[in-house]
C-alpha cells in the first residue's frame, strides 16, 4: 500500500509496509498515484508517454521498478506476529482522584473520576510498585506515571513511592523510570526543587495564550490560572535545563487556531510541546464538530510550516505529534499494538483497583483486579490485547495504521460503545497529523541534501 499526498509545496508518498518516505517530482507523483488507482504497468507507461516526453517517462518508469524490486515501494504485506509475552510494563498510578483546579473539558469530572474524592495510601502506592516488578517478567525497563487529579496533591506518597520503587528495582536488576503529570497551579519551590533533583519527567498543562486557558483551566473559584502556571512551568523547565518535559496543551472548537496557542508556547521558552483535542460528548458546546474539520485540518498544516521555519531559524521545536522516527523507531509489532493499554499498559485507582488505562478507571465492567491480590480476570485484559491496528476493520485499509495502532481505546469505547470501531473523528485529525510529521521529514531530509 502507497499512501500519495500534497503538503504545500511537496509531493510525497509513503510506502506504508516499508515505511519508506518518497519525495516525488510530477512525473512520478503522477505515476504512482495511477499505480494506487490499479493501472497497469503498460497503462502507467501510456500515460506517462502521452504527458511527458519519452525520455521523461522512461526515466521515471526506471526509478519506480528500481524502489519496487528494493522494497520501497508497492512492498508486500508484511507478516506480523502479535503475540505478547503477558508483561505488564507500565502503571499509571492514580495518586490522587482530588484537583485543584475545574477544567471544564476534564475527561476525569473534575478529578474524582465520578466517584469519592480522596488520595492514595502509601501501602497501595508501595502494592503497585510490587505488582508491576512481579508481573514485568523478565522485562529490565519498567515505568510509573503519577496522574490524577492531580497528583502532587499527595506529594509525599509520591516522594516516598520513588524512593521505595528504587530500592526495590535495583534489587531485582531492575530500572524505573517516573514521569509526572501536573497542572503546574500550586507548585512549591520544594516540589520543583524535587522533581528536578530527582530527574522525574514531567508533563506540564498549559494551554497556549491566557484567555484560551483562564477559559477552559479555572480556580474553584471559576478565575482563570494562566499566571501562576505559566511561572511555574518556567521555573521547572528552567531548572532542569529546558530538557525531560513536555508542555501540553488541549483545544477545544473554540481555539481552532491553535497554532497561535504553539506559538505562544514558543515566545515564553518552550520547545516540548503537545496540543490534543478535548474528546467530549457531542452536546458539549466545546466538543468539536463535523463542521469544524476543515477548520482544523488546515490548522495543522499550517502549524507544520510554522514548525519548520522555526527549525528552518536554527531553533528546534518539538510537536510531538509531527515527530515521527521512519528508520530508528518502535518495530511494526509495538506500533501495530499501539499504547498497550489493557495489555502492558494499566491504571490503578487510589483504593488499588486495576483497570486497562486511566480513562478507564471507576468504569462497572472494566476493573481487572488489584493490586494486593493481582489481576482476577483475564477476559477483559484479552478483550484489549486482541485490539490492534491489524484487526480492526477500519484500519486495515488506513496509510497511518502503523503510526497509532489502531487509535486510542478509550475514545472508541465512549464515543462507539465497540473497542473494535476506532473514534473516526480522532482517526482523521491523526492521518492529518501524520502527513504532516511526514512532511518535516522530507524538509528535513532535503536540508541535508542542500536542495
Amino acid at each position: 500500500m502507497v499512501h500519495t499526498f500534497k503538503l504545500h509545496e511537496l509531493k510525497l508518498a509513503l510506502d506504508v509496509e516499508s515505511g519508506a518516505l518518497h519525495i516525488l517530482d510530477e512525473p512520478a507523483f503522477f505515476a504512482v498515484k495511477l499505480l494506487n488507482q490499479g493501472f497497469s504497468a503498460q497503462q502507467v507507461q501510456a500515460e506517462l508517454q502521452e504527458k511527458f516526453d519519452d525520455k521523461t517517462a522512461t526515466e521515471t518508469w526506471a526509478e519506480i521498478e528500481d524502489l519496487k524490486t528494493k522494497g520501497l515501494l508497492f512492498s508486500p504485506k508484511r507478516p506480523l506476529n502479535l503475540a505478547t509475552d503477558g508483561a505488564i510494563k507500565a502503571l499509571c498510578l492514580h495518586l490522587a482522584h482530588e484537583c485543584n483546579l475545574r477544567c471544564k473539558y476534564c475527561f476525569a469530572d473534575k478529578g474524582h473520576y465520578g466517584g469519592t474524592r480522596g488520595l492514595m495510601p502509601l501501602e497501595t502506592a508501595y502494592a503497585a510498585v510490587d505488582f508491576l516488578l512481579q508481573n514485568s517478567k523478565d522485562r529490565r525497563h519498567c515505568e510509573i506515571d503519577f496522574f490524577g487529579g492531580e497528583p502532587l496533591l499527595n506529594f509525599s506518597v509520591m516522594q516516598k513511592t520513588i524512593a521505595y520503587g528504587r530500592r526495590k528495582a535495583a534489587r531485582l536488576g531492575k530500572v524505573l523510570k517516573f514521569t509526572v503529570t501536573t497542572n503546574a497551579f500550586d507548585l512549591s519551590p520544594d516540589v520543583i526543587q524535587y522533581l528536578n533533583d530527582e530527574e522525574i519527567s514531567v508533563v506540564l498543562s498549559l494551554d497556549g495564550r491566557q484567555e484560551v486557558h483562564d477559559a477552559m483551566r479555572v480556580k474553584p473559584d471559576g478565575s482563570g490560572s494562566w499566571q501562576e502556571v505559566l511561572q511555574n512551568c518556567k521555573t521547572v523547565v528552567a531548572g532542569r535545563n529546558y530538557n525531560n518535559y513536555y508542555l501540553r496543551g488541549t483545544y477545544t472548537r473554540h481555539n481552532l487556531d491553535f497554532t497561535e496557542d504553539v506559538k505562544e508556547m514558543y515566545r515564553h521558552g518552550f520547545k516540548l510541546l503537545s496540543l490534543e483535542p478535548a474528546v467530549l460528548a457531542p452536546e458539549s458546546e466545546y466538543a468539536l464538530r463535523v463542521e469544524d474539520l476543515p477548520a482544523i485540518l488546515a490548522e495543522y498544516e499550517k502549524l507544520a510550516n510554522q514548525i519548520w521555519e522555526w527549525e528552518e531559524q536554527g531553533e528546534q521545536v518539538y510537536f510531538f505529534h509531527f515527530e515521527l522516527d521512519l528508520h530508528q523507531g518502535p518495530c511494526a509489532k509495538k506500533r501495530a499494538l499501539g499504547c498497550g493499554a489493557g495489555s502492558s499498559y494499566l491504571a490503578v485507582t487510589p483504593d488499588g483497583k486495576l483497570y486497562p488505562c486511566h480513562q478507564f478507571a471507576g468504569e462497572d465492567g472494566f476493573c481487572v483486579g488489584d493490586v494486593f491480590s493481582g489481576i482476577k480476570t483475564d477476559e477483559i485484559l484479552q478483550r484489549f490485547q486482541t485490539v490492534d491496528s491489524v484487526e480492526k476493520d477500519a484500519c486495515r485499509d488506513c496509510f497511518a495504521r502503523f503510526f497509532c495502532g489502531g487509535g486510542c481505546h478509550a475514545a472508541a469505547w465512549f464515543q462507539n460503545g465497540n473497542l473494535n470501531i476506532p473514534y473516526d473523528y480522532g482517526c482523521r485529525l491523526h492521518r492529518k497529523r501524520v502527513e504532516c510529521g511526514l512532511y518535516i521529514q522530507a524538509k528535513r531530509a532535503l536540508a541535508k541534501m542542500n536542495r
